[in-house]
């Protein structure tokens, strides 16, 4: 390995997915599931984790597959496990499963702006969205803001050194919570 610092790319995809009818990380028979994975891979992230909760799948290669136990208490414990799974990294690259247009492109292009402050999230048009990097010094920060159904947005929000990257000319970043 080279000296670069190295870059963790998390997944998001232990949630039920309740209003989509079940858990999205078996949406279209996995292919979102394949689709962020290979966003993050080919983005830039040298290490893949996929967090699992509501449904349990083999995931594919490169990743490794993290559960978290505590999947249904909401989005915080899904970050909360990826975060710890990422022990070592430098960045944290936080993805989601149901941005099925986020591909490679977004990843590489938020991870390098990510170098001016540590903090660094995509956004489409005015809306923020992911993928987010979050630099290993600022962790111990998040994690004491997770709760419940809030991911990272309470940190970021408190943040004024968060990069706003757009990203609408390449993808929408729509989450889709409906089938």
């Amino acid at each position: 390995m080279s000296n670069r610092e190295l870059v963790t790319g998390i997944v998001l995809a232990a949630g039920a997915g309740t209003r989509y009818g079940m858990p999205k990380v078996l949406a279209h028979h996995g292919d979102w599931l394949g689709r962020a994975v290979a966003a993050l891979a080919d983005g830039g992230c040298d290490d893949v984790v996929v967090v699992l909760g509501a449904a349990v799948v083999d995931v594919p290669a490169p990743a490794r597959a993290v559960i978290a136990d505590d999947w249904a208490s909401g989005v915080s414990a899904s970050v909360r496990a990826g975060v710890s799974a990422a022990d070592g990294a430098a960045l944290a690259v936080l993805h989601t499963v149901d941005t099925p247009d986020v591909g490679a492109d977004v990843v590489a292009r938020v991870l390098a702006r990510s170098a001016e402050t540590g903090l660094a999230r995509a956004t489409y048009g005015d809306r923020p969205g992911h993928p987010v990097v979050i630099a290993s010094r600022f962790w111990p920060a998040l994690l004491g803001t997770l709760s419940g159904d809030e991911g990272a947005r309470p940190f970021l929000a408190s943040r004024d050194d968060v990069v706003r990257v757009e990203c609408g000319d390449v993808a929408t970043g729509l989450d889709v919570d409906e089938p």
